[in-house]
């Protein structure tokens, strides 16, 4: 984001939470600071790029359109939806959303996952539908799905063509 190196990494100070591994490192009010840096980041590089659109915080910009998993689960912590977490193990030890790629190139799914016992499959729906509406919101359409055995889940995607991109000048010398 708006802290990437050259090669496109965040910084080591921040890691997006997508569910699929440890809880995030550090305490409730500087994990909060740094999702909202984070996702102002990515709101600045909307309005940077996305000079074709009408609302240009609205569309999901080029820089998502690549790294979709990063952004959406950016975008869902930054709505206040917990994630889900692993141990060193894998076993589930937090209930809520986990973002993994899908079978299509620039698809995420979105699953509601919770450890043995929590009731995780069964508040599914409702919290995807929590997770679909904050998704549409910031411009991606979320369509619910059921899986083997019952399991919900969204498949997301940028909703529409991508916005026209700003080209930047080159360097002057250059």
């Amino acid at each position: 984001m708006a802290g990437e190196d050259d090669a496109g990494r965040e910084p080591a100070g921040f890691e997006v939470a997508t569910g699929t591994g440890a809880l995030p490192a550090g305490s409730a009010r500087e994990r909060a600071a740094a999702v909202r840096t984070a996702f102002e980041g990515l709101l600045q590089i909307r309005r940077l790029m996305n000079t074709g659109a009408a609302a240009p915080e609205g569309v999901p910009a080029d820089w998502e359109r690549r790294r979709p998993v990063r952004a959406v689960a950016l975008a869902l912590e930054a709505a206040g939806i917990p994630p889900s977490a692993t141990d060193p193990d894998g076993r589930r030890i937090a209930t809520g959303y986990c973002v993994r790629t899908a079978d299509q190139a620039g698809v995420v799914r979105v699953e509601w996952l919770g450890p043995p016992g929590s009731g995780a499959a069964y508040a599914a729906h409702d919290a995807l539908q929590g997770c679909a509406a904050a998704l549409r919101r910031l411009g991606w359409e979320a369509l619910e799905y059921r899986g083997p055995r019952g399991r919900r889940h969204l498949e997301v995607e940028p909703a529409g063509p991508p916005p026209t991109q700003t080209t930047l000048p080159a360097p002057y010398g250059a």
